[in-house]
């Protein structure tokens, strides 16, 4: 796939900053910056988002990635990978989540989790009454409202690296664990 809007100019500042945090510019932000007004807000939110605490940070990774796998967003696959090395999550289960129904490396919360992110993602959203009670009573109100959130923020950021064509810069790359390549799909409607 190639890009599908032309990467725009990003001041050398913020050029630099974003090569010395992650090695190299992340493809959302040059593509985005052909409207500064909108990266510079997208780029405000991302960042609060990563401050929210409620919600455990394994499980929003992990969500993060059942959302990308599911969306076909490679990028966000690759960079969640990244952040998951870096944030010192168990990556044998982070290689396992494009294939999380076929692995057992996965708690029941953790299923939960998955499961209720590709609910989300579905069109339409398919999350029934007793997957979110089960994780209200587990997660409490506060984490469930964050997951929840995380994961439609996730679902605008698969959605619109997938829309303009941005796939995997290699993130990943530095992990020591390969990510899992997400089965094909059988045909058969899939069991939690």
């Amino acid at each position: 796939m190639t890009l599908r809007v032309p990467k725009a100019e990003l001041a050398p500042e913020l050029r630099e900053s974003m090569t010395k945090l992650l090695g190299a510019v992340p493809e959302p932000v040059e593509v985005m910056w052909n409207n500064p007004e909108l990266a510079e807000a997208n780029q405000e939110f991302s960042a609060k988002v990563a401050t929210w605490d409620a919600a455990d940070a394994s499980l929003k990774t992990f969500a993060h990635m059942a959302v990308a796998a599911q969306v076909g967003c490679s990028w966000c696959l690759d960079v969640n990978y990244f952040h998951a090395l870096n944030q010192n999550l168990d990556l044998a289960k982070a290689s396992q989540v494009p294939r999380w129904r076929q692995s057992e490396v996965f708690t029941p919360l953790e299923r939960d989790v998955l499961e209720y992110a590709e609910a989300m993602t579905s069109t339409p959203p398919t999350v029934t009454d007793e997957l979110s009670a089960s994780l209200l009573d587990r997660l409490g109100p506060a984490a469930l409202v964050e997951l929840t959130v995380f994961i439609g923020f996730a679902n605008m950021a698969a959605r619109c690296n997938t829309a303009h064509g941005i796939t995997s810069q290699g993130y990943s790359d530095a992990c020591e664990i390969p990510l899992a390549a997400r089965p094909e799909p059988s045909g058969v409607a899939p069991t939690a």
